[in-house]
């Protein structure tokens, strides 16, 4: 997965962060707060804050007890709530730690982690754009998403 945009419904200005497939046709929107959309987007937009935030500080930890997070998944739906892992690695070991999608996209932004999510989430809450549309110059895909996020719904992927 790819991270598209992160933007703001229209109606509850409840911030999203939409991921992308691969294979660049299904969109997956996942509701976040407003703390989480700030540190991805601060990260995506290439901000240095003056002081280490809380998810830099994560990937600072991560990274000076000689770990590294080798990935982060969105794995399940559960009762309208998206649960991620945050996978790390140290010494050839590697740990699963449970994250809300939010903080784990912010800590992958931070220490170029690769962003998954299972089959099951996918195939339960994506959107799937007809053929084409996602070959759009940036310009484009911005409006395309403004106008996605002008109709859609969070009990739309319940």
């Amino acid at each position: 997965m790819t991270i598209y945009g992160v933007s703001f419904d229209l109606v509850g200005k409840q911030p999203i962060v939409l991921l992308k497939t691969a294979d660049g046709n299904r969109f997956l929107p996942i509701w976040i707060g407003h703390p989480e959309a700030a540190a991805i987007l601060s990260r995506l937009q290439g901000d240095e804050p003056p002081r280490p935030m809380t998810h830099d500080l994560i990937a600072t930890v991560v990274g000076e007890l000689g770990s590294e997070v080798v990935q982060i998944a969105v794995t399940e739906l559960r009762e309208s709530t998206f649960h991620a892992r945050i996978t790390l690695r140290r010494n050839g070991t590697t740990v699963e730690i449970d994250s809300r999608p939010s903080d784990a996209i912010a800590l992958a932004v931070r220490c170029d982690a690769p962003i998954f999510a299972a089959d099951g989430v996918i195939d339960a809450s994506a959107i799937e754009m007809a053929d084409g549309e996602h070959s759009l110059d940036p310009e484009q895909q911005i409006a395309e998403f403004k106008r996605f996020l002008d109709d859609v719904r969070p009990d739309d992927f319940s």
